[in-house]
This record gives structure tokens, C-alpha cells and sequence, in this order.
């Protein structure tokens, strides 16, 4: 059936239009009386859109008395009367170029007061963010600069303010009428505390559009970043979009506060302003019963609240189970009377969504929770440090509930995460996915030994451990560090495959196996040589290894310890001394021709092994050894790091292994100095008094970026280094991962997804280039699939510019 206007002449429908009409003129008086006079409310059943002549007054409409139109009745019924099977939308045009001002408050109460004053300006839009927000978004890496670069003085309250005037001196006119307006309600407001304007920059006005969407980025993941919080007690949401009458906002929040501070907890406060429809968490621990019992306390009291400013429960996000119990109360028995009756006109059989709206159970019916009586989770051994979070294992558990189900993983544009997602469209290949599963798993729920089974080694089989999760997801899961532990268990449980140790022990093997190179190399030259190493290790046949170069890095070539007067550590990575060590050998000359003296330090005098960071041991939970590689790498570099020596290497996998995993995995202080100590090799050039002398270079460039320089928001530095270069026209690839991610790609049973993931943009893009273009990618297995994939060379950023170089 079509559900648009229903009048006499519906067909399929017409049963329904008598017992709505009824409805509507039996409870006209009722409904007039108690349904919130407010813009934003979906609370209970849309019964208003049953009046005689709703649609009929309706400018424009040429709906007659009788006529109703089920969109507007549909709307907040959660499903509960129909299901929509497409739904047709009425769209609007996008905005003018939009005037984004942020407004600063010193007080919340302040702000509040002012929304009323701000949306007499006839803004498009004006948005919250409180201070804890701000706070928690510093902490976020993907949040982090807007913040900084934005947000002035430590404000309580920012209002986002947006104007689009068709006019533009029309916008700029409504942003000198906005700081007029916060100027006298600042001059109005000097002699009482909590209503306080910022005094300096009170008002940051933003025009370039893409720096206005960081600030509606970070709004629109107001949500997520709530959720951030590494405490057990988390915001949580069942008086979230309550609606009040502006001129009423800043009472009702001062009130919900109180409600708040009487049950010994605080609220989280975002987003609708300007329709008196904050988003509002208070933050309590949902394992608990005592805070169970204080959220169904401050639910009554603050929904009692709302009826004292005639406002809605429920202002946008409908019902559910957290306030369907309360519509009796606020809606009084004539009306819940008329839901049972327009539910059973659609739904006699009760079948939709039952609970919901009408006939609900208790909000705190433990037995709905995600966290039921009972939740627990045993300890076991971690291997790395989870001590930022709370909760057993060490913190993993609290680690493993950050997800809190939002879904920003299950997409497909824009970003990195999350790359087996993109390609499989399956949950379990999501971000979300592996953490639920982990959380089931270690709750005892999939079973015993449940975090070491099969079914979670095929859970994290295609995490590509890209670290994009850590960086974009909102509340900052680290799929990646989370994979280590798991394969650790694994391991533990199963052993090292043939495969697993080729990868893994590849630091102490490649000596040899570069001497012996020619032999080495024939795999992939000699027929059925690839097939049948892939009958002995797994290693696709499809896919060519690396070659191995017999002219390796040597330790020779550079100095063991510190020389000149603006040394710099140079940390030569197992994957560029044995398969690219030109890359090496460049970076030597360029680093000297910008004015520093690199080396590389060994274990002692008298040992020839190369120091490595242990992440091939890493990749498949060989931790144990992982941390002696890593213990002695560190143990080498500290002393330079604690003299002030930058440190800088060429494969970001590897460089950025001592930011992130080695001081998670030791724990000590001289990790933690080693970690600071750590540059890229273009942010290296990007320091004070660095100089290149560089050949201009008329040509066009693809960059494609390493997941880890974007996850560690590192790419910046390597277009700008680029863009010493004059001539040089750079284009970076809007990329997920290119799908190589270190051994993935060589995977025999991880081949075919590999490819799809590059084939999703980055292979297309290269091969739209033309043959003049040059291609750079600073990871080695980004290269590696470019040159598979797209047959081009790609090259490092150090080798462009060493070719630049203008040499005396």
C-alpha cells in the first residue's frame, strides 16, 4: 500500500480512514491540551495529524477536510504500525555558501540563555558543544587539530552559528549583527557569574568551506566522542533529546544539572540549540545497579521537568524502550488509550515491533541491557600495556568496550577504515564487528577458550591491522593493537605455521638470503617454482616476492655514533637494507645536503646483527620475541634520544612501530623517551634552519599515502616536502589501504581481497595516470602492490628528492 494523503478515494487503505478520523475528532480536545507545542517531538503516536482540517491549513495544500496524509502520523512510530518498503523524499536545495561563526561562552548557562537571542538573527543553524566535548575531542588524533586551531580561551559552551544568504554581503552583515548581539549580552550579563561571555575572541568567524567542515565534522561525531571516555561510567541515553521552548533552554539545563548533582554524576550536553533539543547524557556505569537504579530516578525527575516547560520527551530519536514507559505519564490515560487504538488499526495482530511506544517494559528491565546482571570478564595474561583503560585483563576489557556500536567503520567513502569492511560488506570484517566479538568472547558468551578458536581467527584473519580504526574511529578503538593480543593466544594455543616463521624470523634469515640472492631470487623466474612454494608455505603463487639485493645496506656505510653538529639517528628498517637499499643510500645524501650527519648506532662494538623493531614477529603473535627485538633496539637508541637526537627512518611501518606498539609493549620509560625522539623523514626536513637546494621539476605526481602515516596524521609533512620541488604538480590518492599490508597481500587465501581492496581506488587512479606521471609511496608494500598491480614503479619520497638534488 501506498502511505502518502489517504482520503475516500485510497485504495487498499480505505478500511482505515473512518477509525482515523474517529481517533482524531474523538481526542481533538485532548490532544490540543496535552501534545507539546514544540518543533522537534516524536514522542508516543503523531495523533495531531489526525485533527479535522490539519492538512487542510497547511499554506499551499490542497488537501480537503478529510484528507490525511500517513507520512506525518508515520513519523516516530519506530516501525510499530508499518513496514516501509521505499520511502520517496521531499528534498530541499543544498545551502548557499555558508558563514560559520563560533561563539564563546565562559558560562553554560550563559550560552543557553543566548540561543533564544542568536536564532532571532534567522540563522540555518546553531549548534552545542560544551566543555567536555572539547576536552575529549584534544584527545582524539582526528579531532585534535580542529580543536587547537579553533576553539579559543577553555569556553564551558561554543555555539555554532551559521549563516546562507543567497547574498554574501548579506552574510557578512548577519555576522557584524552576531557580534553586536554578543556584545551586549556580554555587557548585560558582566555582573552575574554564570552568564558570562568570553571576553576575548568571544566570536572566530570561519569562511573557507573545508575548514567549516572540520568544525560540522567534529559536531556531527558529537556522539561518538562523547563515548570516548576511557571510565566504566559512560554517557548514557534515555533523557538525550528531550525539547524545550527556547526561551525556557537555559532554565530546563540549569534544572536538569541540579537533577543531575543530586544522583552524585554530571551530563554530557551537544548539538540543537537553536530548537531547544540538546543531546543529553548523563554518565553513569551501567554494570552497576546502583547507577541502574539512579538512571530510572533522574529519567522521572527530569521527564517531570519537561512537563513544567510544556515540552517533549522525546524530540527526535523516538521512544524505544528507555521512554516508552513514560508516555502514560506524559500523555495522560485518554491519549495512551488512542495509541492502543491506532496501533491496533494497523497492527491488530501486534506483530511490529512489539513493546515499543505502547505496552512497554521498564526501562531498567536489567534483562535488555548490554551489560546484564552477571556480566563478567575473567583475567588472563595481556602482552601489551591496556592500562589507560579500566576493567580486567589488564584494561583490554574496558579497551574492547569502547565500541559503542556506531557503525563509523561500516563506511565506504572518505577515510581509511575500515578496508576488509569495504570489500566484504560483512559485519564480522567490520571494526564493530571484531569488537563485539571480542567483548562476547571474553564475557564467556561464544564459550571457553573462545578468544583462541577458529571462529576468532577467522574474525581477525582480514584486519590488515591498518590502524585507521585508532585514528578515525570516534571512540578510538585499536583494532590493530587488539589483533596482537589475539594472535598471541593463538599462537599460544596453535603454534607458528611454516608460513608464520618465514615472516617472522625474515630479520635473522636475510643476511643470508641476500648473500645467496641469485638463488633466492628464482622463485618467481623458474616454471612452477611459485606454485609449488605455495604448496610448502602458503605464499600465493600469484603474487611475486620481493627481491632480494645482493649489494645490501651495510653497517659500514654510515657512522656508528653521532658526528657534527646536527647528528641524526637513522634508523635502518630489515626492508630497506635488504630489498631497497638505494632508498637508504639516498637518504644518506639528502640528509647530508640539507646539513645533518646521520648514523646508526650498533647493539655494542662487537655485534654485526642490525638492530630491527620486531614487528614481523608482532604480525603473527610472536610477542615474546618481538619484545626482546624491540628491548634491544630501544636499549641502543635511548641514550641519543635522552641527549635530544632526532630519530628518523624511511618505512613508516617500521619508524612508527617505536611511537605506538614498542612503548606499549615494554612499558618503560626508555621507551617512552624513544618515542618522542621520532620523526618521519619529511618531518625531519620540515624542522627550523633545514635547507634543500632543489631542481625544479615540471611533472605531475599521484602520492599515495602508507595507512600509518594518515593513522598517525603524518601525510601533511610528506606533501609539503613535496612541495619544495618547484614545478612539481602533486595530486594525492583519496585511498583506503592499498591492500599489501606488510605479508597480507602474499597470502594465498588473502590474495583475492588484497587486489579488491587496491582495485577499489588506488590501482584505477594509477593507471589513469599517464606514462610521465610519477608515482610515490613511502611504504614499501604500497609499492610493492602498485608495481603488481598497475605495473608502474613507484618510488620513495627520499629518491625524488635525492634525484633533485643539485649536487656541487
Amino acid at each position: 500500500a501506498r502511505f502518502g494523503l489517504l482520503n475516500e478515494g485510497s485504495v487498499g487503505l480505505e478500511s482505515l480512514l473512518p477509525g482515523l478520523l474517529a481517533l482524531g475528532q474523538d481526542n481533538s480536545e485532548e490532544i490540543e491540551a496535552r501534545f507539546p507545542k514544540v518543533l522537534r517531538r516524536v514522542g508516543g503516536y503523531n495523533l495531531d495529524a489526525l485533527l479535522p482540517d490539519t492538512l487542510a491549513k497547511r499554506p499551499g495544500s490542497t488537501a480537503q477536510k478529510n484528507d490525511i496524509n500517513l507520512s506525518h502520523l508515520l513519523v516516530g512510530s519506530e516501525g510499530t504500525l508499518a513496514y516501509s518498503a521505499a520511502i520517496e523524499l521531499k528534498l530541499s536545495p543544498l545551502p548557499a555558501p555558508k558563514l560559520m561563526a563560533l561563539c564563546h561562552f565562559a558560562s553554560f548557562y550563559a550560552a543557553m540563555d543566548a540561543a533564544q537571542y542568536l536564532v532571532a538573527l534567522d540563522p540555518i543553524t546553531v549548534e552545542l558543544i560544551d566543555q567536555t566535548m572539547i576536552s575529549l575531542a584534544r584527545s582524539i588524533p582526528l579531532f585534535k587539530s580542529t580543536v587547537d586551531d579553533y576553539i579559543r580561551n577553555d569556553p564551558e559552551a561554543v555555539l555554532v552559528v551559521e549563516f546562507a544568504e543567497e547574498d554574501w554581503a548579506k552574510n557578512l552583515a548577519k555576522i557584524d549583527q552576531l557580534q553586536a548581539v554578543m556584545a551586549q549580552l556580554s555587557d548585560a550579563q558582566a555582573d552575574k557569574p554564570r552568564q558570562k561571555i568570553c571576553k576575548e575572541e568571544a566570536v572566530v568567524v570561519i569562511t573557507p568551506p573545508d575548514q567549516q567542515a572540520r568544525i560540522s565534522e567534529m559536531r556531527k561525531s558529537g556522539l561518538n566522542i562523547m563515548m570516548s571516555m576511557k571510565s566504566e561510567a559512560k554517557p548514557v541515553s534515555f533523557v538525550e533529546d528531550c525539547a524545550v521552548p527556547l526561551q525556557d533552554l537555559a532554565e530546563y539545563t540549569q534544572g536538569l544539572t541540579e537533577i543531575f548533582e543530586k544522583y552524585g554524576t554530571s551530563g554530557t550536553w551537544y548539538a540543537h540549540a537553536s530548537v531547544g533539543c540538546l543531546h543529553v547524557r548523563p554518565v553513569l556505569n551501567m554494570k552497576l545497579s546502583a547507577d541502574v537504579q539512579k538512571m530510572k530516578s533522574i529519567a522521572t525527575e527530569a521527564f517531570e521537568l519537561v512537563q513544567k516547560y510544556g515540552g517533549s520527551h522525546s524530540g527526535e530519536h523516538g521512544d524505544g524502550l528507555s521512554r516508552s514507559e513514560f508516555n502514560p505519564v506524559m500523555f495522560g490515560p485518554q491519549l495512551t488509550a488512542a495509541f492502543r487504538k491506532l496501533k491496533a488499526l494497523f497492527d491488530p495482530a501486534g506483530v511490529f515491533n512489539p513493546g515499543k511506544i505502547i505496552d512497554a517494559p521498564d526501562m531498567d528491565t536489567r534483562a535488555l541491557f548490554r551489560f546484564a546482571p552477571g556480566y563478567h570478564v575473567a583475567d588472563f595474561p595481556t602482552q601489551l600495556n591496556w592500562s589507560a583503560w579500566p576493567g580486567a585483563a589488564g584494561g583490554f576489557q574496558g579497551a574492547v568496550e569502547m565500541c559503542n556500536n556506531n557503525g563509523a567503520c561500516r563506511k565506504r567513502d572518505g577515510g581509511v577504515m575500515c578496508p576488509s569492511f569495504r570489500v566484504t560488506g560483512a559485519e564480522k570484517d567490520s571494526t564493530r564487528g571484531r569488537a563485539n566479538s571480542l567483548r562476547l568472547a571474553m564475557s564467556g558468551q561464544l564459550g571457553a577458550k573462545a578468544l583462541a578458536s577458529p571462529d576468532m581467527a577467522d574474525t581477525m584473519k582480514l584486519c590488515v591491522s591498518c590502524k585507521a580504526c585508532k585514528h578515525e574511529c570516534p571512540t578510538g578503538v585499536d583494532m590493530a593493537a587488539m589483533k596482537i593480543e589475539i594472535s598471541a593466544l593463538l599462537r599460544a594455543e596453535n603454534g607458528l605455521s611454516r608460513r608464520d616463521r618465514l615472516i617472522a624470523y625474515l630479520p635473522d634469515y636475510a643476511p643470508i638470503a641476500a648473500a645467496l640472492a641469485p638463488l633466492f631470487n628464482l622463485r618467481d623466474k623458474l616454471p612452477g617454482l611459485a606454485w609449488l612454494s605455495q604448496i610448502l608455505t602458503a605464499f600465493s603463487a600469484k603474487r611475486p616476492l620481493p627481491l632480494w639485493q645482493r649489494r645490501w645496506f651495510q653497517p659500514t656505510e654510515l657512522a656508528v655514533t653521532p658526528i657534527g653538529e646536527r647528528p641524526v639517528l637513522l634508523f635502518v628498517d630489515t626492508f630497506s637494507r635488504y630489498f631497497e637499499p638505494e632508498n637508504l643510500r639516498s637518504a644518506q645524501r639528502v640528509l647530508s645536503a640539507a646539513g645533518f650527519t646521520p648514523f646508526a648506532p650498533l647493539p655494542d662494538q662487537r655485534s654485526t646483527k642490525p638492530l630491527c623493531c620486531g614487528r614481523t614477529h608482532l604480525s603473527v603473535g610472536n610477542v615474546a620475541r618481538a619484545r626482546d627485538t624491540a628491548q634491544r633496539l630501544v636499549e641502543t637508541y635511548a641514550p641519543y634520544a635522552a641527549a635530544g637526537i632526532p630519530i628518523v627512518g624511511l618505512e613508516p611501518s617500521c619508524l612508527l612501530a617505536l611511537k605506538d606498539e614498542i612503548p606499549a609493549l615494554l612499558n618503560t620509560q626508555d621507551a617512552q623517551q624513544v618515542a618522542k625522539m621520532v620523526l618521519t623523514f619529511e618531518e625531519l626536513l620540515l624542522t627550523e634552519k633545514t635547507a634543500l637546494c632543489l631542481k625544479p621539476l615540471q611533472a605531475k605526481a599521484l602520492l599515495h599515502g602508507h595507512c600509518h602515516q594518515k593513522a598517525f596524521g603524518v601525510m601533511r609533512p610528506v606533501q609539503e616536502v613535496l612541495g619544495m620541488i618547484e614545478g612539481l604538480e602533486v595530486e594525492t590518492i583519496e585511498t583506503s589501504c592499498c591492500g599489501m599490508a606488510g605479508a597480507f597481500g602474499y597470502g594465498a587465501e588473502t590474495f583475492d581481497i588484497s587486489m579488491q581492496m587496491a582495485e577499489a581506488r588506488l590501482l584505477p587512479a594509477i593507471r589513469g595516470a599517464d606514462a610521465q606521471t610519477y608515482v610515490i609511496a613511502d611504504g614499501t608494500s604500497c609499492r610493492s602492490q602498485i608495481k603488481d598491480g598497475a605495473a608502474r614503479e613507484a618510488v620513495h619520497v627520499v629518491r625524488l628528492l635525492d634525484q633533485q638534488l643539485i649536487k656541487d
